[in-house]
Parts: structure tokens; C-alpha cells; sequence
């Protein structure tokens, strides 16, 4: 029997699944798939689990459970910490390298705090499991705290800060207004969580630049109704454990907060650096056309680590189908090449961006249709329990939301044990 042709996926994110799933079905490939964690998480949620909304089980599933009917494919739960393009393997944190025939790189995006990596312990961010599980116990020990009167509430104690006015920005801040103003409405004696603050910081002149202006407009009025308090055009210049400094109009004021949330920018895996020459100043890997990095045929990068124009000359956004679609073609361009054939470019089929402003307002943009408020709001929950993986998963989420919808309750107000970090 002659060998199989290898091929190893590294990153178990939407990329890398749809990178494996594409490679099914091929006895003359023996796939690896290798992530630090065993479990897939269905990001665009991960707000939900840090505001109290869902649990962990309902928006993530292990690898081998989703990959479990794949018989050329072998999971592996191991830290990836370089990549070795010149012996065409793998380097792993434990154990001996694995080597490749064709590589898919699907390491995804961290924090990016540009430049000042201080801040993230007083500004944790939301990218992992465990970071929506450290900001849902910062979020319900604040209004714990001030319940006790422990702490002052005049030193920012019930000031929550979201900076970043994209979706995970906006999405965050919708949620937390609700928290205060409906969720804890009746749980505290000595406080009124509707007293609390929610601010959110947005550097540029608008929210959610990436959608039409008309519909940054109309999210900003919908949390400004919920109670958040939005500030473009402010700058925050540093952030500790008491709060941020803001810059607006050339003027830096304090603002006293116990609770500052991140949602302003991503890095790049550290990955990409295996590749220097071809990586820009985010720490992104310039692909060619057919994904590959130029001068390593054997060797794709994909999903939010990769940076391709499209058409338009800009670069295709770091959002979940881009990845998904990238991760299919890169495997599909690697059945060609075993196949004889020449790979071919890769063609991003858009299909629309949403976001979520609190109770039952969303805004679509799919752009030959605009849409907001509730309408919007039911799209978004269609789509995203159809995209969830595994029908207990929908399941519940889908009589979570229903609760929640009708009653204003959020049924996971746990305060865990913290292991961030």
C-alpha cells in the first residue's frame, strides 16, 4: 500500500475543523490535528457565557467528539511552539515533533493591548473559555462587593468599562446594561444594581465601523436607551487595577473603574513568526492567492492568522466564515496538489455581518439586505443556534434564550474559582 500523504492542522477553530472535515473521506491522507485545548468554542458566544447567559457546555464540544466518525484523522492535545519549515515538521511544548507533508497553520488571534501588554491583567479580554469564565466572576463579585460595602462604592466599584466599539464591544456592553437593569434588579438589598455604570470607550468617530454608518448609528441609540453611556473619538492612554485614563478633545481625564473589559484589538499568534519575512506589522502572515506562504508550497495559513486582499484591495476581515471558508480551500487546494492538479485562488463568498444590541435589537448587514431591530434580532438567533455544533448544544440554548426572553433572567450567575491566567 503506498504511504499516506501527511498532513497536519494546527488550531481547532473554525478554520482548522473545516480544514479537517474537508480532507474526510480520503484513505490515501492520515490527518493530525493538534490544539492546546480539547475543546472548539463557537467564539461569536462567548459574550453570553461571560455575562452569565450560557454555560460553557452550550457553546463549545471536543474536538474528538465533533471529529469522532472521521476515520483518517488522529486529535492531538499538545502546545505548538514553533514550526520547523526547512525539516517540513511540527514543534511541540512536549514530546518529539510531528512531521508534514502539507501543513495548515489555523492558530488564530490573542489580546492586542499595542504595545502595552501591562494592562492585561486590570483589562482582561475575551478570546478563550476561560477568559468569558474570569470576566463573568469579575462581573458578579462587583456587585457581590458592593453588596458588603467592603469596598467604596466611589472608587469605580459599580463602573463597568467596555473599550472597543466593535460587535464583542458593543455585545458586551448591551448585555451588562441588561444585568444591571433587569437580571440583579431584585437579588440585592442594600444596592441597586441599576445604579451601576456602563460605559463604553471607542477610539474612533463611530461603532462598528465594519458595518454601514446607518447601522453604527442605530446600535449606539439602542445602547444609549439601555442605559450604557458611549464615548467615540476617546483614546484610553493607560489602565489599572483603579481604572482608565481617557483622552477626548486633547483632554486626558480618569475614570474610575473596578471592571474594565477589552475588546479593542487583536495579535496574531506568536506561530506567524516562524514565517518573519512575510509577516506585516500586526503579526499576520502575507498569503499568496491559494493561501500558501510564498516560497513553502506545503504550507497554508488561514483564518484570522493569514492576511490576503480580496477584490476591493483590503484585506478579508478576521471573522469567523472568512475563516471557515479559507480553512476548506486550503484543504481542498491540498487534494488537488496530490491529485496532480494545479490549487486554485481563494474566493470569499460574504455572507453578511451581525451583531446584537441587548434584549431583542440586532442589526444584518448581508448586503443586498439591511436589516435592525427585532427582525434582525430573530436572523441572528436563527443563525447562530444553526451554526452551533451538536443538537443538545441547540437544545439548550435555544430554551436559555427562550427563559431568558421572557422572564429578563440569566440562569448562570456562578462566581467560580478564578484560574485565569
Amino acid at each position: 500500500m503506498a504511504a499516506r500523504t501527511r498532513v497536519v492542522i494546527v488550531g481547532g477553530g473554525f478554520a482548522g475543523l473545516e480544514a479537517a472535515r474537508a480532507l474526510a473521506r480520503r484513505d490515501d491522507v492520515a490527518v493530525t490535528l493538534i490544539d492546546r485545548r480539547n475543546h472548539h468554542v463557537f467564539q461569536p458566544l462567548l459574550y453570553q457565557v461571560a455575562t452569565a447567559a450560557l454555560s460553557p457546555g452550550d457553546i463549545a464540544s471536543p474536538i474528538r467528539w465533533i471529529l469522532r466518525r472521521q476515520k483518517n484523522i488522529t486529535v492531538l492535545l499538545a502546545d505548538v511552539t514553533g514550526i520547523d519549515a526547512a525539516s517540513s515538521c511540527v514543534q511541540l511544548a512536549e514530546g518529539p515533533p510531528v512531521p508534514f507533508d502539507h501543513l495548515i497553520v489555523a492558530a488564530g488571534v490573542t489580546h492586542s493591548y499595542f504595545g502595552h501588554d501591562e494592562w492585561r491583567e486590570a483589562a482582561p479580554g475575551l478570546k478563550t473559555m476561560e477568559d468569558a469564565l474570569h470576566i463573568r466572576r469579575r462581573i458578579l463579585l462587583a456587585f457581590e462587593q458592593a453588596e458588603s460595602g467592603l469596598v467604596p462604592r466611589g472608587e469605580g466599584l459599580l463602573t463597568f468599562v467596555v473599550v472597543g466599539g466593535g460587535p464583542t464591544g458593543v455585545e458586551l456592553a448591551g448585555a451588562l446594561a441588561e444585568i444591571a437593569r433587569h437580571t440583579l434588579k431584585h437579588d440585592f438589598r442594600r444596592i441597586d444594581p441599576a445604579s451601576a455604570s456602563i460605559v463604553l470607550l471607542e477610539g474612533g468617530p463611530r461603532l462598528l465601523s465594519s458595518f454601514p454608518e446607518t447601522q453604527g448609528a442605530f446600535a449606539r441609540r439602542a445602547l444609549e436607551r439601555l442605559g450604557v453611556s458611549v464615548r467615540t473619538n476617546a483614546v484610553v492612554t493607560s489602565v489599572d487595577e483603579a481604572g482608565v485614563m481617557v483622552r477626548e478633545n486633547g483632554v486626558e481625564r480618569r475614570l474610575p473603574s473596578r471592571t474594565v473589559l477589552w475588546a479593542a484589538g487583536v495579535a496574531a499568534s506568536p506561530l506567524g513568526r516562524a514565517f518573519a519575512e512575510h509577516v506585516d506589522q500586526s503579526g499576520r502572515v502575507r498569503v499568496r492567492e491559494d493561501l500558501t506562504v510564498p516560497g513553502l508550497p506545503s504550507i497554508y495559513v488561514v483564518g484570522d492568522l493569514a492576511t490576503l486582499e480580496g477584490p476591493g484591495g483590503r484585506p478579508y476581515p478576521g471573522v469567523a466564515q472568512v475563516a471557515m471558508q479559507q480553512g476548506a480551500q486550503a484543504a481542498r487546494n491540498i487534494l488537488r496538489v496530490i491529485d496532480g492538479e494545479a490549487p486554485r485562488p481563494f474566493a470569499y463568498r460574504d455572507y453578511g455581518n451581525m451583531a446584537t444590541i441587548g434584549r431583542a435589537k440586532a442589526i444584518a448587514d448581508f448586503g443586498w439586505l439591511r436589516m435592525q431591530g427585532y427582525i434582525a434580532w430573530l436572523a441572528w438567533l436563527f443563525i447562530h443556534l444553526v451554526k452551533l455544533i451538536g443538537f443538545r448544544n441547540r437544545l439548550s440554548v435555544m430554551l436559555q434564550w427562550a427563559w431568558a426572553y421572557l422572564s429578563y433572567q440569566r440562569n448562570v450567575r456562578l462566581i467560580t474559582e478564578d484560574e485565569h491566567g
